[in-house]
C-alpha cells in the first residue's frame, strides 16, 4: 500500500478499482485507495457487478455487517433504507451476494485505510442504461439529502483475455471516458462492445453521481494488466484505478 504512491488530488468524491485477485488487481487498487484514504467519510457506498446471478436492476445489502477476517464491517442502514427508497432498480435479492466478489475485495483496504467506516454494497446485475443512470440519480439524490461526505466505488476490471496489445486498444476506451467524465460515451461504447469492462453500469453509475454531486474532474492512477503479474500478455485482465473530485 505504501509503495502507492499518487500525485496528489484533492479527497475524491468516487474511486474506480477491480476487482481480481488480489496479487493481480491489489497493486493497481491501492492507487485508488491510497487517494481516498485522505478523506473523512462518513459512509462508503460500494457498487460492482454480479459475475454468477442474472437479474435485472440493483441488489442491496441493507442491514446487519459483512463479517471480514479483520471483523465485522457494519451496513450504513440509514443511507441504504434512503437509496432503496428512492430507486425502483433496487431491491433485496440475497443470492446475488452469496458467490459475489466484486465488493469483497475492495473490503481489506477499506478496513485498513478507512476503519470503522460503514458500506453499503450493491449489485448491478442486467447493466443497462436504465438501471445504470437511474442508480446514479438515486445515489446523488441521497447523497446530497443527507448531507454526509460519501465515498462512492465502482468496482470493475477492464477487458477480459485478448493478447495484451488488444487489451490496452480496448481499455484505452474506458480510460479516456473516464477522465472526460463521459458517462454518455462510456454507456454508448458499453451497449456497442461490453467486453470494454466487466463492472462498465456501476462505472456509469458512481461516474454519474459523481457529476451530480459537484465533481468535475478525474485522473486515471494507474493501469496494468495481469500480465505484468504472471508474465503471460497473450490473454490478460485489464485493471484500472481512477480518482474522480
Amino acid at each position: 500500500m505504501a509503495d502507492a504512491d499518487v500525485a496528489p488530488v484533492p479527497p475524491p468524491r468516487a474511486i474506480v478499482v477491480p476487482h481480481a485477485g488480489l496479487v493481480y488487481s491489489g497493486p493497481v487498487a491501492a492507487y485508488g485507495f491510497r487517494a481516498a484514504a485522505a478523506g473523512r467519510y462518513a459512509a462508503v457506498v460500494l457498487v460492482g457487478p454480479s459475475h454468477f446471478v442474472p437479474f435485472e436492476g440493483v441488489s442491496i445489502w441493507a442491514r446487519g455487517a459483512w463479517q471480514m477476517p479483520f471483523g465485522p464491517v457494519t451496513i450504513a442502514e440509514t443511507l441504504a433504507a434512503a437509496i432503496v427508497k428512492t430507486c425502483a432498480e433496487v431491491g433485496e435479492y440475497p443470492v446475488a451476494h452469496g458467490r459475489e466478489h466484486s465488493l469483497e475485495l475492495q473490503l481489506p483496504f477499506l478496513g485498513r485505510l478507512l476503519p470503522g467506516v460503514p458500506i453499503v454494497p450493491l449489485v448491478m446485475g442486467r447493466q443497462t442504461r436504465n438501471t445504470a443512470f437511474a442508480l446514479g440519480d438515486a445515489l446523488a439524490t441521497v447523497i446530497a439529502d443527507g448531507g454526509d461526505d460519501v465515498l462512492l466505488i465502482a468496482s470493475s476490471d477492464l477487458s477480459h483475455y485478448h493478447e495484451a496489445v488488444i487489451a490496452r486498444t480496448m481499455d484505452e476506451v474506458v480510460v479516456r471516458h473516464v477522465e472526460r467524465l463521459d458517462t454518455d460515451g462510456l454507456m454508448g461504447d458499453l451497449e456497442r462492445e461490453p467486453d470494454h469492462a466487466c463492472g462498465g453500469g456501476p462505472i456509469v453509475s458512481v461516474m454519474h453521481a459523481a457529476r451530480r454531486l459537484g465533481a468535475t474532474r478525474a485522473r486515471v492512477l494507474r493501469y496494468a494488466d495481469s500480465g505484468d503479474i504472471n508474465g503471460d500478455k497473450s490473454q490478460v485482465v485489464g485493471y484500472m484505478a481512477a480518482a474522480i473530485w
